[in-house]
């Protein structure tokens, strides 16, 4: 097989895949869009290309032999965004997880790296290929070697041949060369011949062949003008070209034998996906491009148990283990495939049904007395509620002490706790059940072994794992808050909410009318009729037919994404209804018909899984369906919680939320006395910091300022930078840049506050919570500038957000506590972000109207009031 090196301009496509994608984080607060567009590309790479060998080059610095002869080389650049420049070290990881070279050398840029491998190979005749989005690198090309230019974005690549070359540019890949010496490159501040555009220089090459030519034959120039410009820049044109010349021998210490690239290893880049959250990239890894995965198992150690036909006393002793075993995520639905129980005399592997249709099983399960260690309490209650038994005694959750103990890792199943903490004795659920469609339920006696296995390890480890959450401080984060709270979402779960579906088939036929209206006045404003989900059909009727302006093309054609038809709503009455039409779409299809897909047949409910043990801040979320994340900026898709009623007649939905919680828990934490007393006198905040920010008195704060205000305040909350602020207010970063330094200049105690973190965090590792929560900073004191400056933003906004999250988890186990005592029927339904959902009969609503707010309000004492808003109605929409 013949070599196929590969080379790729890091900093370019990581550059283009940042502005190319919306600027998103993972659940981790990291900012990862620029590296999911680059990871995207690399596995296209790898699928197309098939490369032998493959590197991706950086730059290593500002500085380069380049500013030796011209100092304002590259002067003028904005400033790399920090929400970028700390994407590449991640990039580097996932390199590193693929098995992918990378390498930069000081004082040389990517550029010349590419050159010189490229000039190595090609000496060896090897074919090559260029990934970058940058048209200096097209003086490569040649016979062996194609550069693929991004357009704009990342995906839409153009391969430049000699031919295509010539074809497109009516020039030869060495001529690019004094292309931009006679014309300069503004990007690069690069000088060229003032007043000689890309035409001019072009029909000048194409005459003299190259600058040399130009120089030696300039009475032959035609136009005095022209001529005295190239004669009184020169010296200009000559340093120009020597700037843009790739140096294809520069001093790398790394060769082409050096770079040979066999695969990647499946169970790496699984890790780092799951890490970043690339959820959606997992199914992209092929087989075919993996090495071989050891496929070696850990001998293990006999382990003695019995299997029981009958459940008995002894197996129930009064503090035992117990294990669940279900295969499917969805724990709802799920099947028990066994059942272990392991306490300090014996283990036991119990059939399903054995212990189901024992009155002596379901007896200890309710017992109180009798303490149960599992490793999902939620999980655990949500299944035997399912099943007609409520657990009580739950002493102990290892899935959520884990979580406390190590926040930043997102598996934690007990195979993995336990080799975390140094036992080998385990298989790996996919070792022994497969994955995927592959999944399957061995024989009983490896089913068995696998699941007393658990059961023991979980039994040995929790005395171990408690002891940990004791020197951390946090054994009283588990016992009265996360484990209290799980079984409180696992009620809330298992009762679930109420859904009208006839509403939501109501809303389903309304809107799919709406739909085909919207497409009758596209259709009649196009003056035909055409496909509108099809960009082949749309795009000749906009850019063709109707002549708006051209903004990006694709392989395919014309682009017709959303980014795209937002830049020309302006243009053309179709572009507001083209948008309309795609939003109310979406909506239609992923939450009307979406919802209606997981409406328990049973129960007519919808019955969400909270996720307690995901984000590093502490907040909860939830999955099938996400109801935190239905959209309700458009009417209609507000009124999809119409749909969400009260599960019994007589009984209205009721609505509590926090106000601007996060800023009165910066208030408290920083102990700023403006902000605090300005929660304390009941002030609108963010008229108050307008007013500060702007140097005016309240009568002329506009409704534009309170806007950029509000944006600030939250920013300031979520670390937010100067960049991010100008994305999400539409200005300069300049102009943003200077509200948040007047915010800090308004506001001293805030700045103090961040300040003092940051310290706190490079002496300790670590900031918590007003709870105790840790967030692990280990880049707090990285010499990497980018790693360093992003744990400083978490440093600062952690124990903001994390004790926020605390605080409605406290609230909602005082609550469900006072709820009981009070012997009420209310009962809440949902959380959703610093909202709780609850239903009641409406005679309890003069009593909810005083009990929740008060409840709400004093469950901790901060120095500033925690004020709570209620609303109620016959649906979640109503309370709203």
């Amino acid at each position: 097989m013949s070599n196929k090196l590969v080379l790729i301009d890091g900093n370019s496509v990581i550059y283009r895949a940042f502005f190319a994608l919306p600027l998103l984080n993972n659940e981790k607060g990291v900012y990862t869009n620029a590296v999911y567009g680059f990871t995207n590309m690399l596995l296209k790479i790898l699928e197309d290309e098939q490369p032998t060998h493959l590197l991706v080059a950086f730059d290593a610095g500002k500085t380069t032999f380049r500013h030796e002869t011209y100092k304002e080389y590259k002067g003028g650049r904005q400033k790399t965004p920090p929400e970028l420049s700390e994407q590449i070290p991640l990039l580097k990881e996932v390199l590193d997880a693929f098995h992918v070279a990378h390498y930069q050398l000081q004082l040389y840029e990517a550029d010349d790296i590419i050159g010189t491998l490229s000039n190595q190979a090609q000496e060896k005749g090897w074919d090559i290929t260029v990934i970058s989005g940058d048209r200096d690198l097209l003086q490569l090309v040649s016979e062996h070697v194609t550069v693929h230019l991004t357009k704009k974005g990342i995906s839409d690549v153009e391969p430049y041949t000699p031919a295509f070359m010539k074809e497109k540019m009516d020039i030869t890949p060495h001529q690019l060369i004094d292309l931009k010496a006679l014309m300069g490159d503004n990007s690069d501040n690069i000088p060229g011949v003032p007043g000689i555009g890309e035409k001019t220089a072009t029909k000048l090459l194409k005459q003299f062949h190259s600058v040399d030519n130009v120089y030696d034959r300039l009475d032959e120039v035609s136009g005095a003008k022209l001529k005295e410009k190239l004669d009184d820049y020169k010296e200009e044109a000559f340093m120009s070209k020597q700037l843009v010349t790739i140096d294809q021998y520069s001093p790398i210490d790394v060769t082409i034998d050096d770079i040979a690239y066999s695969g990647y290893a499946q169970a790496d880049v699984r890790a780092i996906f799951k890490d970043l959250g690339f959820q959606s990239l997992l199914s992209r890894i092929n087989s075919e491009q993996a090495v071989e995965e050891d496929d070696e198992q850990t001998e293990l150690r006999a382990i003695s148990y019995v299997i029981a036909d009958d459940v008995t006393e002894d197996m129930l002793g009064d503090k035992s283990a117990l294990v669940l075993e279900m295969l499917e995520d969805n724990y709802h639905y799920a099947e028990i495939e066994g059942i272990g129980i392991v306490n300090a005399t014996n283990a036991f592997f119990i059939p399903t049904q054995t212990a189901l249709n024992s009155h002596l099983f379901q007896t200890w399960v309710e017992d109180s007395s009798k303490q149960k260690i599992v490793f999902d309490a939620k999980k655990t209650l949500v299944a035997l509620l399912n099943r007609g038994i409520h657990i009580q005694g739950i002493v102990f959750d290892m899935l959520l002490t884990s979580y406390l103990l190590n926040p930043a890792d997102n598996n934690h199943d007990i195979p993995t706790i336990a080799r975390r903490l140094g036992e080998t004795d385990v298989l790996f659920d996919e070792e022994v059940y497969g994955k995927g469609a592959k999944m399957n339920v061995p024989e009983q006696a490896e089913l068995s072994d696998h699941i007393v296995r658990k059961a023991s390890l979980l039994f040995r480890l929790k005395e171990d794992m408690e002891t940990q959450l004791k020197d951390n401080e946090q054994y009283e984060l588990l016992k009265t808050l996360e484990l209290p709270l799980a079984l409180i979402l696992g009620e809330m779960e298992y009762t679930g909410v109420l859904v009208d579906t006839e509403r939501l088939r109501e809303m389903d036929n309304s809107l799919k009318e709406r739909l085909q209206d919207l497409e009758e006045d596209i259709h009649h404003l196009a003056g035909e009729e055409f496909n509108l989900n099809s960009p082949k059909q749309l795009g000749p009727i906009l850019f063709e037919k109707l002549g708006l302006p051209v903004i990006k093309k694709t392989k395919t054609g014309y682009s017709t994404a959303a980014d795209v038809l937002e830049q020309l709503q302006h243009e053309h009455d179709i572009i507001p209804k083209l948008l309309l039409y795609r939003q109310l779409s979406k909506l239609q299809s992923t939450y009307l018909t979406g919802l209606l897909r997981v409406v328990d047949a049973n129960t007519q409910k919808i019955h969400t899984r909270f996720n307690q043990a995901l984000t590093q801040t502490g907040r909860l979320s939830s999955i099938d369906p996400n109801l935190q994340n239905i959209p309700i900026r458009l009417e209609e898709g507000r009124k999809i919680r119409q749909a969400f009623i009260p599960s019994q007649t007589d009984w209205i939905m009721f609505a509590a939320d926090y106000s601007q919680i996060e800023l009165r828990v910066l208030a408290h934490i920083a102990n700023d006395s403006k902000l605090v007393e300005a929660f304390r006198n009941n002030l609108d905040i963010h008229t108050r910091t307008a007013m500060d920010v702007f140097h005016v008195d309240k009568d002329n704060v506009t409704d534009n300022m309170r806007r950029q205000a509000k944006a600030v305040n939250f920013g300031i909350v979520y670390g937010i930078s100067d960049f991010g602020l100008s994305q999400s207010l539409g200005i300069t970063r300049k102009e943003a840049k200077q509200f948040i330094d007047r915010y800090f200049e308004s506001y001293p105690d805030v700045k103090r506050y961040m300040d003092d973190i940051v310290q706190q965090a490079k002496h300790q590792g670590y900031v918590t919570t007003l709870m105790k929560r840790r967030r692990y900073l280990p880049d707090i004191t990285s010499r990497n500038f980018n790693r360093r400056s992003f744990a400083e933003r978490t440093a600062m906004n952690t124990p903001v957000q994390g004790s926020a999250a605390d605080i409605i988890k406290r609230a909602m186990i005082d609550l469900n506590h006072t709820l009981k005592d009070e012997n009420m029927h209310a009962r809440m339904l949902l959380q959703v972000h610093d909202e709780l959902i609850l239903e009641a009969p409406k005679e309890e609503i003069d009593s909810l109207k005083t009990m929740v707010p008060a409840v709400m309000e004093s469950t901790v004492d901060l120095d500033v009031p925690l004020e709570v808003e209620y609303e109620y109605g016959d649906s979640w929409f109503d309370a709203k």
